[in-house]
């Protein structure tokens, strides 16, 4: 392995908004960013805009790029009640030759790990923001996208920035929220630090 490439959906299909993208999540996920680099390994975020070029793309990673590890990390747009391949397959998205431990997913969308730290977004929108109307689960990943998404805007609406908007706020927050308060609240989350964990972890003498 020389590298590790994450295929994550979103982003657009501008270049700047792709570029944002690339730079919030990069950060969110600078710990493995860090132990891929302390392995002398390459370590690159690709946002690819809908999620059925991010698939398009992660396929076409798995031809050109055998010696990285490839992985995908899309959206699941509901609930997840099996494993994120066997949730992919549903939607006549499989691939023999991605692993378990490749395919991942933001359950049920990026929002949801956003709004799982509310404090984060409190400093962001400041005055104006609703922070109650945020959702309090434990596990956020029981609620609806579409409740997600009437939670932020019910919260942002009143606020100098305005609403809550994917591309010109999405990025930003990603750069801003607490990834330990995201792994708590999203199993998912949870899950991709921890396979990706797995590889990158130095080897013990």
């Amino acid at each position: 392995m020389t590298g590790m490439a994450i295929y994550v959906e979103g982003g657009g299909t501008e270049k700047d908004g792709k570029a944002a993208l690339r730079q919030g999540m990069t950060e969110f996920l600078s710990p493995l960013r860090k132990l891929a680099h302390d392995r002398g390994l390459r370590f690159h975020v690709v946002p690819c805009g809908p999620r059925g070029k991010t698939w398009e793309a992660f396929q076409n990673a798995l031809d050109r790029a055998p010696d990285w590890l490839n992985l995908l990390l899309v959206d699941s747009e509901g609930p997840v009640k099996t494993s994120p391949i066997r949730h992919l397959a549903e939607n006549r998205w499989h691939d023999a030759r991605a692993g378990e431990d490749c395919v991942h997913m933001m359950v049920q969308t990026m929002e949801t790990w956003i709004v799982a730290d509310p404090e984060a977004l409190k400093e962001f929108y400041k005055q104006g923001f609703v922070v109650n109307a945020l959702p309090k689960s434990d596990n956020l990943e029981i609620q609806p996208k579409d409740d997600i998404s009437k939670a932020l805007k019910a919260a942002t609406k009143g606020t100098q920035k305005g609403e809550y908007h994917k591309t010109h706020h999405g990025p930003k927050l990603l750069e801003r929220i607490d990834r330990e308060k995201v792994k708590k609240r999203c199993p998912a989350c949870h899950r991709l630090f921890s396979a990706l964990s797995a590889h990158l972890d130095p080897p013990r003498p």
